[in-house]
């Protein structure tokens, strides 16, 4: 793997800008996968041996799927919406797995990792360099049962909604009063067409 400051600037690079998110996120994916024995996540054999749970939408989220190559688009990386600093590395063929959740206390010590620096934000970015993993990081091996229809690779199930015709796949259609439904058509949806009222749950 490459080094930190590598990583990190190229993580900027393709994240738009350099912030302590960034820093946490190369620093968690470094990590990880430290953890699960993997020193070239991004290429072959290793890059199909890795999946990553992000939990928040944030630039941390950016540097893990930098620094390990995971991708929604390979499905190897997943987001899970629970609005926590943390990642989940799981290893496909081993099973094993480490869950790493950024420290809220970690905030307060840039004072003490970076005393040179006034300005708070650059501060802290500095400050998340020179950490000690243990006070940025709380770590801890975990289990995650991994679905057939969450694993990386080619569509391996599909179905049709009774309602609206529409293709579902990997397993997302949803039953309801014995139908087959997409999720929009059983749950409803983010979006309403426009010049429409709103959509009706079936």
């Amino acid at each position: 793997m490459e080094d930190f400051e590598t990583l990190l600037k190229g993580s900027a690079e393709a994240h738009g800008h350099l912030c302590p998110g960034q820093v946490v996120g190369v620093r968690m994916a470094m990590e990880g996968c430290r953890l699960l024995g993997l020193d070239n996540p991004r290429e072959l054999p290793q890059i199909k041996k890795l999946l990553v749970y992000v939990e928040i939408d944030r630039c941390a989220a950016d540097a893990v799927s930098f620094v390990t190559g995971v991708k929604l688009g390979r499905r190897s990386l997943k987001f899970i919406d629970n609005g926590i600093m943390a990642a989940t590395f799981v290893h496909l063929e081993t099973g094993k797995a480490f869950r790493i959740v950024s420290r809220e206390t970690a905030r307060g010590l840039a004072h003490e990792y970076a005393p040179e620096i006034e300005d708070k934000h650059q501060q802290q970015l500095e400050a998340y360099k020179r950490m000690s993993l243990h006070d940025l990081f709380t770590v801890e091996e975990v289990r995650v049962t991994v679905k057939a229809s969450d694993m990386p690779g080619p569509t391996r199930f599909k179905a049709v909604c009774q309602n609206c015709g529409q293709v579902v796949r990997d397993k997302r259609e949803v039953m309801k009063n014995d139908r087959i439904l997409c999720r929009p058509c059983a749950l409803g949806s983010y979006f309403e067409p426009i010049g429409t009222k709103e959509k009706k749950h079936v």
